[in-house]
């Protein structure tokens, strides 16, 4: 048994705004992430950081703007946490030593985005805003931070309601069990469960998997926001391309110059995310090129050096203004129902960032807050872990006897979810899904997708087995909610 203080899964910017407050403090804290510190979607966020605080905006404007994006589905007092708290906690970072983009006097340059009624988002190096963010918090750690790579996090160990710490597999194939006083799960999205996304390709589904068997409760996981603009190279996801851009100017058009967005939504191109992204896909499958027109946007390999990089990389021509462009899976809304200060439905176990579902997003996450969510409540999550003194419960964590018999190979099951649990969902459709899942729960388990034995399951194979879990779990939620709803846009029959 490996024991200590706090243990972290995961090393995006929730993980780690936790992590710098605690550390800080004096907290031993050690983090844990299945592939490299670095491999995040917090590393690969292009957008910025909305934030009141430009002289003609306020954080009640920020508050109006996210319920309206989220359809008036989110928890109002999560979104009061989250707006009226984030001038501060920007300031102090910035005020710490992370440097956003300025003008010549060094004012802070504010930008826009979809479902914004105000210039209120900041950048970092034009479109590396995450990975400017997330160079900053981790030159910030100290000697009291230790980071573990390659260690798959497979367990929770959780009993009678309470969490005593994780069990792991290393690079070596050890397996590890932890004694933690405090878990936190900042695990990520679900992005690969789609064949289409701009998320990192150790996105997986993994703590919503982990949650689920350890008897958390989970909440809105029916809603999954797609990006509209992803770059399409001869149907290959490539990257993405920043909402920011339309923020600037963008126009989306097809190959013949049409103005997709024209008399879809008032806001046009800045149209919420699911909205836009229907407007796309709907001309995507009806056979249509869709291009981002940037012949407006001034300066753009300036502007915008990430998306030039990638564009050039993947050989398109920046001098004929037009970039090929698809939507794909980007964010989940749903999660481990979590409050703004991490506690969730488990003693001593807390969840963050797009892991979590606080209510925040609602039903469609306002653009740029969710690098902000990882921000504030990271740092809201590390004072309520301060502010109490918990003793992990030691218990003897029974192992579990199932064995996996067969598992579909991840190509399947991006297919299948793009297929039933798109962009847009036939209801008639989705128990074919749900059934196809069901076909590959093991014999023995105490649930659908319950914990199986560790020693007799790979890496690969449990990630896999997180990835079934939680398309089941979403497919479930997705029938369940028969009226469309934001980022769930449900018809009743094909």
């Amino acid at each position: 048994m490996i024991k200590t203080d706090i243990v972290i899964i995961g090393s995006g910017i929730a993980a780690l705004s936790v992590a710098n407050t605690l550390c800080k403090n004096g907290r031993k804290v050690t983090i844990l992430t299945k592939s490299l510190k670095t491999s995040s979607n917090s590393n690969l966020a292009q957008g910025g950081i909305s934030v009141a605080l430009s002289e003609n905006d306020n954080f009640n404007m920020h508050y109006d703007d996210t319920l309206e994006a989220g359809c008036y589905f989110n928890n109002s007092e999560s979104v009061m946490t989250l707006v009226s708290n984030a001038p501060e906690i920007i300031m102090d970072f910035i005020n710490s030593g992370m440097r956003f983009d300025t003008d010549e006097k060094g004012n802070l340059l504010f930008g826009k985005e979809g479902a914004h009624h105000i210039n209120r988002i900041i950048h970092a190096g034009g479109d590396r805003t995450g990975q400017m963010v997330m160079k900053e918090l981790f030159s910030q750690l100290n000697e009291n931070v230790t980071i573990n790579e390659n260690e798959m996090v497979l367990e929770l160990r959780v009993k009678n309601n309470e969490c005593g710490g994780v069990v792991t597999r290393d690079e070596d194939g050890n397996i590890n069990r932890y004694e933690a006083n405090y878990t936190i799960l900042a695990t990520g999205g679900i992005g690969q469960l789609y064949p289409c996304t701009s998320n990192d390709i150790t996105i997986t589904g993994d703590g919503l998997a982990m949650a689920y068997r350890a008897g958390l409760e989970l909440s809105a996981l029916e809603f999954v926001q797609f990006h509209p603009t992803m770059l399409n190279i001869n149907g290959k996801t490539m990257g993405l391309v920043s909402e920011a851009v339309r923020g600037d100017g963008g126009i989306l058009v097809n190959q013949d110059g049409v103005r997709i967005m024209e008399g879809v939504h008032k806001l046009k191109d800045l149209a919420p995310r699911d909205v836009v992204s229907r407007a796309v896909y709907d001309r995507y499958l009806s056979g249509e090129s869709i291009y981002l027109d940037i012949s407006n946007i001034y300066g753009f390999s300036e502007r915008f050096p990430y998306v030039s990089e990638i564009c050039e990389r993947n050989g398109v021509d920046l001098s004929k203004n037009l970039i090929p462009v698809r939507p794909g899976a980007h964010f989940h809304m749903g999660g481990i129902k979590a409050k703004p200060t991490g506690e969730t439905s488990v003693d001593g176990l807390y969840a963050i960032g797009e892991a979590a579902c606080t209510g925040v997003h609602g039903a469609n996450r306002l653009a740029s807050n969710s690098l902000l969510e990882g921000l504030v409540f990271g740092k809201l999550t590390a004072d309520n872990i301060m502010s109490s003194e918990r003793i992990a419960p030691s218990f003897e964590f029974e192992e579990a006897d199932a064995e996996i018999d067969r598992l579909p190979s991840k190509n399947e099951i991006q297919k299948k979810m793009m297929k039933f649990i798109g962009i847009v969902r036939y209801r008639n459709k989705i128990p074919e899904i749900i059934k196809w899942f069901e076909s590959f729960i093991p014999a023995g388990v105490d649930k659908p997708f319950g914990r199986v034995n560790l020693e007799k399951t790979t890496n690969q194979q449990m990630e896999i087995y997180n990835m079934i879990t939680t398309g089941y779990l979403i497919a479930k939620a997705a029938f369940e909610r028969s009226e469309s709803l934001g980022a769930h846009y449900i018809i009743d029959k094909e």
